[in-house]
């Protein structure tokens, strides 16, 4: 750039035909600039939008079962229906631990004036989620008094994930269930290769014998059995069907234990050919599941 002067008060500035040319095409360049990063942007929030982060829910809040919940309402259970009319203060105190603001030390339970009961075994069967974080439970509670009975409990979690007991108790009756239906599917069809009969009840022989040596030979490459903790001699096999799509046999046999108890066992038996002869590959479980 050079500065010439000409005349009185006179000042020409000469520029260069670059700077000339950015002064001039320099707003057209921003406009464009600024549209193809709007361009960019748009494109980007539809493919990925943004979602909000939300705070993860307790672990408690999850889908999965709550245990320490399921727990809570099988110890309420537990020491709700075992009592002893001699000792009503026990019971007491048992409730007391449970009760809080409006129910009663007791649960507004009376004892009769004799006998007793004791809880040998209770378990959720059944569960419920009328409100988030409130579950009720069904417990099944074997006494040795009054025999199965089946008590509905609620139990809620606190927003400091705390447990307590959203109600009275309910005595009710027993899930819905409907007769054992121990017939073949109507798709099955009998097992009618010598070869694979024989495999089978071989198998099956030395799955209950719990002799995992002789039971190997027979088993596919890296396959796991668990064979039963109580053994178990094979009396006979009554039934060999295959399992509608094939590759698993229904097998229904008679076993008797070291005891001389008698039992009518079924079990699915995956098989399979290799090398021309017949291998398993699992026997009614999954040990590694």
């Amino acid at each position: 750039m050079q500065a010439l002067t000409k005349g009185a008060g006179v000042t020409v500035t000469s520029y260069s035909i670059r700077r000339i040319r950015l002064w001039r095409e320099g707003p057209r360049y921003a406009v464009g600039a600024l549209a193809l990063a709007g361009l960019l942007a748009s494109a980007r929030f539809a493919i990925a939008p943004p979602r909000p982060v939300l705070p993860s829910p307790p672990a408690w809040s999850l889908s999965a079962p709550d245990l320490a919940a399921e727990g809570y309402a099988e110890l309420f259970a537990r020491e709700y229906l075992t009592w002893d009319a001699q000792d009503p203060e026990a019971h007491e105190q048992a409730m007391a631990r449970f009760a809080g603001e409006g129910a009663s030390a007791d649960f507004g339970m009376q004892l009769p004036t004799s006998g007793e009961e004791r809880v040998q075994w209770a378990r959720v069967v059944q569960a419920r989620e009328p409100i988030r974080g409130e579950h009720v439970y069904t417990v099944a509670a074997q006494t040795d008094s009054a025999g199965l009975l089946y008590l509905s409990v609620s139990v809620r979690r606190g927003a400091d994930g705390s447990l307590t007991l959203a109600g009275y108790p309910a005595f009710v009756g027993a899930p819905a269930s409907t007769p054992a239906s121990l017939s073949p599917p109507e798709q099955s069809s009998e097992v009618s290769d010598p070869a694979l009969t024989v495999v089978l009840r071989r198998v099956l022989r030395n799955y209950l014998a719990a002799l995992t040596s002789d039971l190997q030979a027979d088993l596919r490459s890296g396959a796991r059995v668990s064979p039963p903790a109580s053994t178990l001699t094979l009396e006979s096999v009554s039934q060999l069907q295959w399992a509608p799509g094939g590759g698993t046999v229904l097998a229904v046999l008679q076993a008797q234990d070291t005891r001389g108890a008698q039992y009518t066992l079924g079990y699915e038996i995956d098989v399979g050919r290799v090398q021309g002869r017949w291998e398993v590959s699992a026997i009614q479980m999954d040990p590694d599941a």
